[in-house]
């Protein structure tokens, strides 16, 4: 009773992440899916007193292999999306033609278990054990299949590595060089925290420095881009001051702030 309520729920759990799995549009939750409907498999080998077959699943598939695909994703990119441009020629004819050969392979799969005489984990098992008939049946009838299967998953990883690849065109500075740069440039002491000396502690607010002036290189200016875009500006005009002059600054970089939303800025503040 309990390995029916078991088959059952797991049954239904694994056709849900795996019809997740297709239809998710973000390759991540794809990928989790998938690793769900491996731990289903495993509970389910489990149950049916495989326990090496069970941890098979879990350590080399769901933890090697899912492993794998979650690198691959995060070297590419969550968000990159493929591109549409055909660049094979008759590509859509031999899709139709594998997806034809796929439903094919579906049928006889599911003719074979409903219609075929069942063997039973008795008689599948008495070569010597479960161990021993899965190694005979891989390293005899199937071995074929298993170093296509071991050749697929090496040009996988080596394709994560040739993506994880980057050539570096420059040398990567170190402490000493960075320590020297700073020397010899303009400014050999740390910038001003922001808030620093300041009524408030936040970091839109300018640093004041000692003498009461405001500090504008303590000004973050994508902070100071968007108060003056949207008009929070503080009320001490020294404050609003620097960021105005920062968010100029900034918008003679990257072009991004018109002048005459700054000075409609000003007019408000005003």
């Amino acid at each position: 009773m309990g390995e029916t309520v078991t088959f059952w729920v797991l049954a239904v759990v694994s056709v849900g992440a795996a019809l997740g799995m297709v239809f998710n549009r973000k390759a991540v939750y794809s990928a989790l899916m998938l690793g769900t409907v491996m731990l289903c498999l495993a509970v389910l080998y489990a149950v049916q007193d495989a326990p090496f077959l069970a941890a098979v699943q879990i350590i080399v598939y769901t933890g090697a292999i899912m492993m794998l695909f979650l690198f691959v994703l995060m070297l590419v990119g969550v968000d990159s999306s493929d591109s549409l441009v055909e660049t094979l020629k008759g590509q859509r004819f031999w899709a139709a033609i594998a997806s034809l050969g796929f439903v094919v392979l579906i049928v006889l799969a599911i003719g074979n278990a409903v219609f075929a005489d069942q063997a039973g984990l008795a008689q599948a098992t008495a070569q010597g054990g479960y161990i021993r008939s899965i190694a005979l049946l891989l390293f005899t009838k199937y071995v074929f299949a298993f170093e296509i299967t071991s050749a697929l998953l090496i040009t996988a990883a080596l394709g994560a590595m040739v993506l994880a690849h980057r050539e570096k065109l420059t040398d990567k500075p170190t402490q000493k060089d960075l320590a020297r740069a700073r020397f010899l440039g303009d400014r050999p002491s740390p910038l001003p925290g922001p808030g620093t000396y300041a009524r408030s502690n936040a970091i839109d607010m300018p640093a004041l420095l000692p003498d009461g002036t405001a500090a504008e290189s303590s000004v973050n200016r994508y902070i100071a881009r968007y108060d003056v875009e949207h008009g929070h500006l503080p009320e001490d005009p020294r404050l609003a001051e620097a960021i105005q002059h920062t968010a100029e600054e900034d918008a003679e970089e990257r072009g991004s702030i018109e002048p005459h939303g700054v000075e409609q800025n000003n007019e408000v503040t005003k």
